[in-house]
């Protein structure tokens, strides 16, 4: 018991001094951009930053190429003598990003469970013909258990979300089946706060618009983060110390 204990006090030592490590280092870089503007991030290649996977997507089986005698029609083909969608790596498209979302959800739960067991013997081997069964070793109450538990739960949650602008986004991969992968990333600073708008998915090339747009509904694997940095951001930013108290404290 006491060795447990002590585990847990060493581990809830090493976690604080992570925190504070890392809380620290935060700290040392924005001390340096003090009376500065949020820095904006260079312009790097999306398939050279850590962590970069390449998607790998279940693919139809190859087929060969067909061509129509006789025709210069291409199919899949938008214009008669060029096409000016993206089609290859490095291409560019513009992502039409809208959302709208409103949900509302409600959720109660009540739960109540009463058990009781109760098992004796009343006679024993003939205890009744015992002249004093009081002073006799008799079993009595073999097993007596009585439980109850009880539960309420209530949940709900009211969300409107609204996000309406366009991301220019560059082709990182081209699938097997033609499909492509691409990425996007838009950086606005207004005053002393960076916006940061990132896209990234999977597009079907017949899905682009004529004018090389396509709509975000249309992006399989979508991912959007919308988010920012700077002096109001950091003000409504939980303290590292709050956020570790929130994760080790158990009550």
């Amino acid at each position: 018991m006491l060795i447990t204990r002590f585990k847990r006090i060493a581990l809830t030592g090493t976690m604080l001094t992570v925190v504070s490590i890392a809380g620290g280092c935060s700290g040392i870089d924005r001390l340096s951009q003090i009376g500065e503007q949020p820095k904006l991030s260079s312009i790097e290649n999306p398939t050279t930053q850590p962590g970069y996977k390449p998607v790998q997507m279940p693919m139809p089986k190859p087929e060969a190429v067909s061509y129509n005698a006789n025709s210069l029609w291409r199919n899949g083909s938008r214009s008669f003598f060029k096409d000016q969608r993206a089609h290859q790596i490095g291409d560019l498209l513009t992502v039409t990003v809208n959302i709208t979302d409103q949900a509302n959800f409600a959720n109660e739960t009540q739960r109540s469970r009463t058990t009781t067991e109760d098992s004796g013997i009343t006679n024993f081997i003939g205890a009744n013909t015992i002249n004093n069964p009081s002073k006799a070793v008799l079993p009595g109450r073999i097993l007596t258990a009585d439980s109850n538990s009880q539960s309420n739960g209530n949940g709900s949650i009211n969300r409107q979300d609204q996000l309406l602008t366009n991301v220019a986004a560059v082709v990182t991969q081209v699938l097997p089946n033609g499909n492509m992968v691409i990425e996007g990333k838009q950086e606005i600073r207004l005053n002393t706060e960076l916006r940061e708008l990132i896209v990234a998915g999977v597009v079907r090339p017949e899905d682009i618009e004529s004018d090389n747009t396509i709509d975000l509904p249309k992006v399989a694997e979508a991912r959007v983060a919308y988010g920012g940095r700077g002096a109001i951001t950091n003000i409504q930013r939980e303290r590292y110390g709050q956020q570790a108290a929130d994760i080790i404290l158990p009550f």
